[in-house]
């Protein structure tokens, strides 16, 4: 009887102790951490963010209502990179003070350039006051890397082209890093694609009665979705990189608006309506373009939601 029961009290113990056991192996070992990726403006925030969706959260580095073409970092925000183990950007060509703070990187990060990426499109800068006319065969393409003639105009998340071959990019880029959530990357990348080319004929379609009609904008940052959408500015108050424009220009500027007939002069939320409003006049409306998206949401639906409100303020103002 006695070593019954203790054969019986040894069993029930082997069993707790297995059990236990199962319980250990049931708990899932911490993931690893998720890369440390920082980007900067908006936009790039958000092809990072979708790409990343499911494994982590990328850093803006620019706050809202920031300038990207000059730009002093603050404490945090040079913490952030030197902390980072990615730095998405689009490249010295917009933010040439970004170039120099890369140094703060640490000796393992990465960084990825988007508008170097093969497979980009590229628009040559522009500095007229007056756009010359484009080829009817040329819109909505561009120069893959490598192929410009001159400075390269740096705004080239506007083109939804760009975006999808960029998300591809950063999966890519990403995946290397980090090969245990590449799958997850791909497909992340692979989803927001998608998106794009419904929202590029969407937009298509949206601005197809507002095609022809003159206008005018504030900076020239649009060239891309001018390009992409066949929608063409007549011309741009100040330059690309947000210089204040000379009386020359503003003159030549008047002149182009009188003799096509421009319908509308397109102010950004960032800068003085002052300019805009100064050139506009009694048959001349104004509105709003706003290449960045300050006043949106951070995350994937950031871009789409900017493509969007650009192409209905261009037809609200100009239809």
């Amino acid at each position: 009887m006695l070593s019954h029961y203790i054969s019986t009290l040894m069993i029930k113990q082997i069993i707790r102790l297995a059990s236990a056991l199962c319980a250990l192996c049931a708990i899932a070992l911490p993931a690893a951490a998720a890369p440390k990726v920082v980007s900067d403006i908006p936009a790039v925030h958000a092809f990072a963010a979708k790409v990343m969706d499911g494994v982590g959260v990328p850093v803006a580095l620019l706050p809202p209502g920031t300038s990207p073409h000059g730009y002093h970092m603050r404490p945090s925000e040079a913490s952030a990179l030197a902390q980072a183990d990615m730095l998405i950007w689009i490249g010295p060509e917009l933010t040439p003070w970004l170039d120099r703070a890369r140094k703060k990187l640490n000796q393992d990060a990465q960084s990825l350039a988007l508008l170097g990426v093969s497979g980009s499109i590229q628009h040559d800068l522009r500095e007229d006051a007056v756009f010359a006319p484009r080829d009817a065969d040329n819109h909505g393409h561009g120069h893959d890397h490598g192929h410009h003639h001159g400075p390269i105009d740096p705004h080239a998340w506007l083109d939804p082209a760009n975006g999808a071959v960029w998300l591809g990019a950063i999966a890519r880029a990403l995946g290397a890093f980090d090969p245990a959530n590449a799958g997850a990357y791909a497909a992340n990348a692979a989803a927001g694609e998608a998106e794009l080319r419904a929202l590029t004929e969407a937009l298509n379609a949206k601005l197809a009665p507002i095609r022809n009609q003159p206008y005018v904008v504030l900076h020239d940052g649009f060239q891309y979705f001018e390009e992409r959408f066949r929608i063409p500015a007549l011309g741009a108050i100040r330059l690309s990189d947000g210089a204040a424009p000379s009386p020359r220009r503003l003159a030549t500027l008047r002149r182009g608006i009188k003799a096509s007939g421009a319908r509308c002069i397109f102010r950004e939320p960032q800068y003085s309506s002052a300019l805009a409003a100064g050139l506009a006049g009694p048959d001349v409306r104004t509105g709003v373009l706003d290449p960045l998206g300050w006043d949106l949401e951070a995350g994937w639906s950031l871009y789409p939601t900017l493509l969007q409100k650009l192409a209905t303020n261009l037809r609200q103002c100009l239809e």
